[in-house]
């Protein structure tokens, strides 16, 4: 598994699976960036 910064996750839409930040350059149709959770407010 390859290092990442914890903030730059890339998901590919059509296995789920992490992914790198050079394979979502290449693939932006099929590859989701995720961002962490934001804090929900009561």
């Amino acid at each position: 598994m390859s290092k990442q910064k914890e903030d730059d996750k890339f998901r590919r839409a059509d296995t789920g699976r992490y992914t790198t930040e050079e394979y979502a350059k290449k693939h932006p149709k099929t590859t989701v960036k995720e961002s962490p959770p934001k804090p929900r407010k009561k």
